[in-house]
């Protein structure tokens, strides 16, 4: 099966809360209001500079995911 990079998540329980989760290496879900961080994975310590780098253009690539899924919905409206 081949997986979207990156799917949206809401929840009842965090109604005010909207989630995109990251599904490559490294998979993390990020919560867009807070831009709190949660890894779903541990990381490899000789990665973690590299990872740190990476986080940053991922974070932009999540919301601009998420910028462009909000887009189509409203269009679909």
């Amino acid at each position: 099966m081949d997986l979207p990079k990156f799917v949206l998540a809401d929840n009842t329980d965090f109604p005010d809360n909207l989630f995109v989760i990251h599904l490559e290496y490294p998979r993390f879900i990020i919560d867009l209001e807070t831009e709190d961080i949660e890894f779903l994975e541990e990381l490899d310590e000789s990665e973690e500079v590299e990872i740190k780098e990476e986080m940053d253009r991922l974070i932009d690539l999540a919301g601009e995911f998420y910028e462009r899924e909000i887009t189509r919905f409203a269009e679909e409206e």
